[in-house]
């Protein structure tokens, strides 16, 4: 079925739901051991303007930022956009079709985290996003916990909190949630990363949410830069909140979710007030809906970003992660390893070169900023890095041993490069060779 036929009354909805995608939208690399091969990058053919006036393909080295659009999700809001509509509004056909596939998306983004059955899953911008409403949704008094080593979206939205220092070691960090949490009387919630956004290290996120819930708080944890990476279950490592974002996760169209418990959401006060929110509105103020879901979406949903979010989750899945995480880490041990060979070229870790990790590395060059060193790449090589604190000022002045610098301050700035699907060997390579040419010169 072609998504013009979906105009036909004659066809039942739900059979439109289960129509496959194009088989044109899985292709790309070889993934070894997996049922179907890895899914391509749109943009992988882009050729950009370096010194000279050359153009070379474009070197992505910034996934963790924002990852391009993986072809099926492409595909995906392709498929929906003749018939996008109202969404639970409606009793036209065209807006029957675009709430079911909204609400298909949310039992897809709800399977692919291994949410339980009565999680809510709220759609919401992105990370920082579901944070904040998080947030303003906790029990009247609690306190949050969080490391030093947050990104900003994890570290800033709460009105009391305990921050606690950069651990030297994974124990180091469960002790001290441990004894902060045994400090705080009343309601807490442990905030935690679940892959750093910095260096890439994987947290013990399964240690921390069973120190939590032994003092009757609970964890949030930030798998921005977990799930693009790595199978994330919700249940399995008995967490009770976790928010991502669909730009990292190779569907930038400006949606992510808050997925977790449901009582303290179902308690708050509706994160926007307006249309769809609530159950009735009367003389004397407004009735708000008791499921959470409805009661924190208030307005008209980005029911594209829904889509696109769930068709990055289906391909991931279809594909597998043993093929996905063999070909990152085959990437990433000669990304580290042509790092380590440069003169003057140092990796920032936290706990030590051989901490488990996702393809995230972030490092200094001796004599050059890091502002200069990612202009160079960009102008000279064609390769787009980060430079920067990248968000989490506090952690990056940590790892560089710098007492002060604001965003504006490249002198306690380092550069990241990221890898993902659609990453080559010859980006890799032409970073490397970039780099030595550049430390030659200092």
């Amino acid at each position: 079925m072609s998504a013009l036929t979906i105009f036909d009354s004659s066809t039942p909805v739900a059979d439109v739901l289960a129509t496959p995608a194009p088989a044109t939208a899985v292709t790309g690399g070889a993934g070894a051991g997996g049922d179907r091969p890895i899914p391509a990058v749109l943009g992988s053919d882009l050729e950009v303007p370096v010194r000279g006036g050359r153009l070379v393909r474009y070197a992505n080295l910034d996934y963790a930022a924002s990852a391009p659009c993986l072809e099926p999700v492409g595909a995906a809001v392709a498929a929906a956009l003749p018939a996008y509509s109202s969404v639970h509004r409606g009793a036209g056909y065209a807006s029957q079709l675009t709430t079911a596939r909204y609400e298909q998306a949310r039992h897809t983004v709800r399977a692919f985290a291994g949410a339980r059955p009565d999680d809510s899953v709220i759609f919401t911008r992105n990370t920082t996003d579901a944070t904040n409403l998080l947030a303003r949704s906790l029990p009247e008094g609690t306190v949050a916990v969080v490391f030093d080593t947050e990104h900003h979206a994890s570290l800033l939205p709460w009105k009391r909190a305990v921050r606690l220092p950069v651990p030297a070691f994974p124990g180091e960090a469960v002790r001290a949630a441990d004894e902060a949490l045994d400090s705080i009387e009343g309601p807490a919630l442990l905030v935690v990363t679940a892959a750093s956004n910095v260096t890439g290290e994987l947290w013990p996120i399964a240690a921390l949410a069973h120190i939590a819930h032994r003092h009757g708080a609970r964890v949030l944890v930030d798998a921005a830069q977990l799930v693009p990476h790595r199978r994330l279950n919700l249940t399995a490592l008995d967490l009770d909140y976790v928010v991502f974002s669909g730009h990292k996760l190779y569907a930038p169209f400006g949606t992510g979710a808050l997925i977790g418990r449901s009582d303290w959401l179902a308690d708050a006060e509706p994160y926007l007030r307006g249309g769809g929110a609530v159950r009735a509105v009367g003389d004397d103020g407004a009735e708000w809906h008791d499921d959470p879901e409805a009661r924190h979406e208030a307005g008209t949903p980005n029911v594209l970003g829904a889509v696109a979010l769930a068709a990055a989750c289906d391909a991931l899945s279809a594909t597998g992660w043993t093929p996905l995480i063999r070909e990152e880490e085959r990437l990433l041990a000669r990304l580290r390893a042509g790092l380590a060979s440069v003169p003057g070229v140092h990796e920032l870790s936290l706990w030590g070169a051989d901490h488990p990790r996702v393809g995230i590395v972030s490092f200094v060059v001796d004599g050059h900023t890091a502002r200069e060193v990612a202009e160079t790449l960009s102008a000279d090589h064609g390769i787009g890095v980060r430079d920067g604190k990248f968000c989490a000022h506090p952690f990056v002045r940590h790892l560089l041993g710098a007492k002060d610098g604001g965003c504006d301050d490249v002198t306690a700035s380092a550069v990241r490069a990221s890898i993902g699907i659609g990453t080559t060997e010859e980006h890799v390579d032409r970073l490397i060779g970039a780099l030595r040419d550049l430390a030659s010169r200092a």
